[in-house]
């Protein structure tokens, strides 16, 4: 998104001529008329008197991008992050979007939450955010339910759904590093926005830079009639809808199985506490150390239980004291889910996206088909999971009888395209994404991390009943439906330059515009590019999933049966990989498998990323 138009220029603030420079004069000359905030406001001024045009420059250089992820940028003074005015700006933006979308805008009104995140030196926090978001929109006489207290991201979605509301606003950057925030953003359906939303938003923001005349007096929203607090009977209603999914409480009453859980200092403690109340199963112990909400996460490196052991060494460290075999996860805003369990060897292991995608999805059919056993009700019932993630529902979708589709990356392809089936009379069971996100229960159209957690404890006790754990009722399902093994990865790069060359090299492999036909020893099938929108699969090499070209994602199909996806990030500065080899049932030797897999995820590295060549970072292990 380009930067604003400036209004009027005020003279220059000792900044050199050139048209950059000169941009920024504009841009800081407007940031001192309009910022009403001490910190961000004082840090500009001590910038622009001590001549720091290379940190003017990234403050100002860039405004943020609104994106169909909404907004998500280290907090701090300028366009280019998240603070108090970029969040009024965001918002008017958004408000006067609305409002030309929904006539009815002013019956319905929208939903706000937030999570624990705060910066203090700049000011800023996702509550004092949320007030400002809301001061706007009751500011043109729009109803808004702001949650008193933090929530998971999930109740978001799951109010706008539930209240009939035109929109949702979550202020979160989930499991980023402590200085970021985000603005995440719901249409009416329940789901994140898509294209043209974005877009559209985008240039709403543009529109409405200058704060409106009320735009920082927060404290006018909390004497309005507009403003509804909905936390207690969303809470209450999220976990009544939550019962219905609930499969085995006789089982959960007399459960001996202990877990360990942790919300990795952000928002998840008390409602998985509740999940597993409303499902009658005794409480998971808490890692003290990170059950309460902490915007420094002061026991973590990362606060992404996605990147594995590191983030759960305490979790480790309590279970073994208690003697507890399973322990569930969550990310700071509770979207997401981390599931560990305690092998019989001692160690223990942290299932993946897929594995626990492959246990979720099985149980939940497992448990709909014990309710629904008449066979004809499987043709309108629907999987699905994102084009990154394993294939594994699709091999037990074939098997079973149900439909299984995919969709593009990312929750708000599964969520919308969900929603159009539920509109069409469907079942949608289950939708699932390799990154740890899950959707077991479609009342949020979102990934939740807090029904997962409670339905992967409800399954893990059903197991224990008939003596199996969840890695041996994995190893069944990969028996009964066939081995699907991943390995995902990425390397980190900063230069949009380098990662088109990547990207654009392996569109011309060979010099003469053609892409790769092996790699290393393994041949190409098929090549689906997601950016061009090639595939050379379909009849006309046109792919059926949308096409973006301002992201990268190309999959090779392999003759081996292997599967592997290249794409850009929507967030971070990675270039990630995705690798799955999909065997028939019956093929049991998994070590071959693997090592098979390893091999070409070896020539993948070497022979499409060319780390040396493009100055790749490899990931930190």
């Amino acid at each position: 998104m380009a930067a604003a138009a400036a209004a009027t220029p005020t003279p220059a603030l000792g900044v050199s001529d050139s048209g950059m420079d000169a941009r920024i004069d504009q841009e800081t000359a407007q940031w001192l008329r309009w910022d009403r905030n001490p910190l961000t406001l004082e840090s500009v001024k001590q910038l622009i008197a001590e001549g720091n045009k290379d940190e003017l420059q990234k403050c100002f250089g860039a405004r943020m991008e609104f994106g169909t992820a909404g907004l998500r940028a280290p907090m701090g003074a300028g366009i280019s992050r998240m603070n108090d005015l970029t969040i009024i700006q965001t918002t008017q933006g958004f408000c006067r979007y609305l409002e030309k979308q929904f006539s009815d805008l002013k019956q319905r009104g929208v939903v706000i939450s937030f999570d624990a995140r705060a910066h203090p030196a700049s000011g800023g926090s996702s509550k004092r955010f949320a007030r400002l978001a809301a001061t706007a929109f009751i500011s043109q006489g729009v109803p808004v339910h702001l949650f008193s207290d933090i929530t998971p991201t999930p109740f978001v979605p799951y109010t706008v759904s539930h209240l009939k509301l035109c929109a949702g606003i979550m202020i979160t950057a989930s499991h980023n590093p402590k200085q970021d925030n985000g603005y995440k953003v719901y249409w009416d359906n329940g789901a994140q926005i898509i294209s043209p939303h974005d877009r559209g938003i985008s240039q709403a923001i543009e529109e409405n830079l200058e704060p409106w005349p009320q735009a920082w007096e927060d404290s006018l929203i909390d004497g309005s009639p507009l403003l509804h607090n909905p936390s207690t009977s969303i809470s209450n209603d999220y976990f009544e809808d939550l019962k219905k999914y609930c499969f085995h409480r006789s089982v959960n009453k007399e459960s001996k199985v202990k877990f360990v859980h942790t919300s990795v200092h952000g928002v998840g403690h008390e409602f998985v506490q509740l999940a597993f109340k409303a499902f009658d199963l005794a409480p998971p112990e808490a890692v003290p150390q990170q059950k309460d909400p902490d915007p420094e996460f002061p026991t973590v490196k990362y606060p992404n239980p996605e990147e594995g052991k590191g983030v759960l060494t305490l979790s480790f460290a309590l279970a073994d004291k208690i003697k507890a075999k399973i322990i569930l996860a969550n990310d700071p805003d509770a979207d997401r889910l981390a599931v560990a369990e305690k092998q019989d060897s001692g160690e223990w292991k942290v299932f993946s996206g897929n594995e626990l995608g492959a246990l979720l999805g099985w149980w939940l059919f497992t448990s709909w088909r014990e309710k629904n056993p008449d066979r004809s009700t499987l043709k309108d019932t629907y999987m699905l999971s994102s084009t990154v993630s394993s294939k594994i529902l699709r091999a037990i979708a074939l098997k079973e009888g149900f439909h299984f589709e995919e969709t593009l990356t990312g929750f708000k392809w599964m969520g919308n395209r969900a929603k159009q089936l539920i509109d069409q009379g469907k079942t949608v069971l289950f939708a699932f994404e390799e990154a740890i996100g899950y959707m077991c229960c479609p009342f949020v159209l979102d990934k939740d991390g807090v029904s997962a957690a409670v339905l992967s404890a409800e399954l893990a006790s059903f197991l224990a009943t008939k003596n199996l754990s969840l890695s041996q009722q994995l190893k069944a399902i990969y028996l009964e439906y066939g081995y699907h093994i991943t390995k995902a990865s990425y390397f980190i790069c900063h230069d949009q330059g380098t990662i088109q060359k990547l990207f654009g090299n392996l569109r011309n492999y060979d010099g003469k515009n053609n892409y790769p036909k092996t790699c290393g020893k393994f041949e190409i099938s098929a090549i689906r590019d997601l950016t061009t929108g090639y595939d050379d699969s379909q009849p006309d090499k046109k792919a059926v999933l949308p096409t973006s070209k301002s992201s990268q994602m190309i999959t090779f199909t392999f003759a081996n049966g292997g599967v592997a996806t290249m794409r850009t990030s929507g967030t971070e500065p990675k270039i990630k990989y995705y690798a799955e080899l999909c065997a028939p049932p019956g093929n049991s030797d998994l070590e071959q498998l693997k090592r098979e897999l390893d091999e070409l995820v070896s020539a993948l590295e070497e022979h499409f990323f060319q780390p040396q060549k493009y100055n790749l970072q490899p990931r930190a292990e």
